[in-house]
């Protein structure tokens, strides 16, 4: 079962002024970001919430796992590709965080080290991970095109698709919550992930809306804003339904 992503009318005319719309407040634009965000974020996806009822078979998380694991590689790529786009040291600083966040500082920690640790935990080697050996199609399209949209958006697009991470904090507590509930042969270790995401999460959301509610002063730029965070929940969407197919398949199988 495909399922769609929910619709959304927030993207909506400026009021109209007679030197022509005029843009929102950042207060505006701000409310409208992060009602967007609420309203398109995957967590909303019926694999999020099956996954957080407890309702997955192992199997079905082991695919999760293995697939989204092609999205956290590919995390530090996308913030190597804005990093590029940003014109102060300041900035820079500030953004390489994010790739150090991932790739670590050794090959001992870091957001990737901690998913291969999370695969191990429900069943998959390393080696299966690391060569993406049970990548779905559907997944590294969706996950490429975000990559390729980082690529070739303007600096404002590109870390405004990332203001999915205002979401990302609510998401990785539910699931440090309902895993040690409804998946008690996965070990606390394992979901060492998730709790390192709620504070980067909240860190990250936070700058990323300040630079957005600087940089979109004009209707065109507001709308791009928009439009990019409209993008990413898409592409967070569109990976769920690849997995989400997959869990079908078996199903009928069955």
């Amino acid at each position: 079962m495909t399922t769609t992503a929910p619709d959304t009318t927030l993207v909506a005319r400026h009021r109209a002024t007679e030197d022509g719309p005029a843009p929102w407040t950042a207060d505006e634009l701000e409310r409208r970001l992060r009602e967007l965000a609420v309203s398109r974020y995957h967590d909303r996806h019926t694999f999020n919430q099956r996954m957080h009822e407890g309702q997955l078979t192992p199997a079905e998380l082991r695919t999760w796992v293995a697939n989204r694991f092609y999205y956290q590689c590919n995390i530090p790529i996308k913030d190597a590709l804005i990093l590029s786009k940003l014109h102060l040291p300041a900035q820079r600083r500030s953004w390489l965080r994010r790739i150090q966040d991932h790739d670590g500082h050794t090959d001992q920690d870091g957001g990737i080290e901690r998913w291969l640790q999370l695969g191990e935990a429900v069943g998959l080697r390393r080696d299966e991970l690391l060569d993406h050996q049970h990548l779905l199609p559907g997944v590294r399209l969706a996950v490429d095109g975000y990559v390729n949209f980082c690529r070739n958006a303007n600096v404002l697009e590109a870390v405004a698709s990332s203001l999915t991470e205002l979401c990302a904090p609510s998401i990785m507590l539910t699931r440090l919550e309902t895993f040690p509930l409804h998946y008690l042969w996965i070990k606390s270790a394992g979901l060492s992930y998730f709790r390192g995401r709620v504070p980067q999460g909240r860190r990250d959301g936070s700058e990323a809306l300040g630079w957005v509610r600087t940089w979109a002063t004009t209707c065109e730029q507001q709308h791009q804003a928009l439009a990019a965070l409209s993008f990413k929940c898409d592409v967070l969407w569109s990976l769920l339904d690849s997995v989400q197919g997959v869990a079908d398949q078996d199903h009928r199988h069955a």
